[in-house]
């Protein structure tokens, strides 16, 4: 009979880490609101220790400020935040992708065709959830063959940043539907081995701010409040 394990591999700090993101994924956890210390190594049943090194790590990914007497804000996403990640991914993206193309082969493009469908399927039944996760995942087919691994750990950085900040109550079908018309643009160019052009339709369309502009104010809509 095979013994359970009882240990949680995750470090204290880890697991004090995720809590946060779900909290402020979900909007547990307000932009602009406070991280009470006391109150949540109370709440989590932890010492100061692992909360501090959690919050250390949330601070280098820019979600929250820390401040002088044990004070903890929680940042928030301005449209200015919005467009400077937008180039950042952008162009990291287009760097992936010009990596990793001549690794991109015939099983590749088909898992990418496969994962777009799948990501209308969703959409066309209201289901944002699947439809984000089938859009990561279409993203690291070629984001995982760049063989650049902190290129690719900033691009998830800034992903989290700017959809689970948190993450907004529905979404615009249209953004959506002209994102995977987007992916079909790419996927056709990849197929047709333009390189530089695949790569440009990432940084100077899918990731344009200015292209994406009008879709950005209609999901940011907080942001576009806060900014004003």
């Amino acid at each position: 009979m095979q013994a359970k394990g009882i240990l949680n591999v995750k470090s204290l700090k880890e697991q004090v880490y995720e809590y946060l993101r779900v909290q402020l994924r979900n909007g547990t956890i307000m932009p602009g609101s406070a991280i009470d210390l006391e109150e949540t190594s109370k709440k989590l049943g932890v010492s100061r220790t692992p909360l501090r090194e959690a919050l250390l790590q949330l601070e280098m990914e820019g979600f929250v400020t820390i401040l002088p007497r044990r004070k903890v804000l929680v940042n928030i996403l301005t449209l200015q935040d919005i467009k400077n990640y937008y180039e950042i991914i952008g162009a990291l993206e287009s760097t992936a992708l010009l990596a990793a193309f001549n690794n991109l082969k015939e099983p590749h493009i088909w898992q990418m065709e496969k994962l777009n469908a799948a990501m209308k399927k969703a959409i066309d039944n209201d289901n944002f959830d699947l439809y984000y996760e089938k859009n990561l995942d279409f993203h690291y087919i070629f984001l995982n063959r760049c063989a650049n691994e902190n290129l690719v750990r900033i691009v998830e950085t800034l992903k989290k940043r700017l959809y689970d900040f948190p993450r907004q109550k529905g979404f615009v079908k249209e953004w959506e539907e002209t994102s995977i018309g987007e992916h079909q643009a790419l996927i056709e160019l990849i197929k047709d081995r333009r390189k530089e052009e695949a790569a440009a339709q990432v940084r100077d369309v899918h990731w344009s701010f200015k292209v994406q502009k009008k879709y950005v104010n209609k999901y940011y809509a907080k942001a576009s409040e806060a900014i004003k």
